[in-house]
């Protein structure tokens, strides 16, 4: 059977930021480490480290416990690509998110996409 794993990776997230996991374990894949470091670049999570296959992501959260990812939502499915050239790349909440991009320089924010000219598939929407 086949599993979309951006999917099921943005799900686990989700999930351990909604139970206020401090640490959340998931394998490793390429695509998996360049999303953690754009998270990590952006300020979304503390740090993360790789360890025998497998990413350990250490989750933010402010004061009262409530994570900095508000949301995260997958946009391009395997049922259904989105792509965009770079004059039409979304902005998420008018600036205050990130649209998190693969394209041919690498997995990189909505900003760089469009300072860089170039466009690609939307993999997902975070704030």
């Amino acid at each position: 059977m086949f599993m979309d794993i951006i999917a099921d990776f943005l799900t686990r997230i989700r999930n351990a930021s909604l139970a206020k996991h401090k640490i959340l374990e998931v394998s490793f894949t390429k695509m998996k480490k360049e999303i953690v470091r754009v998270l990590l670049e952006n300020g979304y999570i503390l740090d993360y480290k790789i360890e025998k296959k497998v990413i350990k992501i250490a989750l933010k959260y402010y004061k009262k416990k409530t994570s900095v990812i508000q949301k995260i939502i997958r946009i391009s499915k395997p049922g259904l690509r989105k792509y965009c050239k770079h004059k039409n790349i979304p902005r998420v909440l008018n600036g205050l998110g990130i649209a998190i991009i693969s394209t041919s320089h690498g997995i990189i924010t909505d900003k760089q996409a469009r300072n860089r000219k170039i466009g690609g598939e939307i993999l997902c929407y975070v704030f």
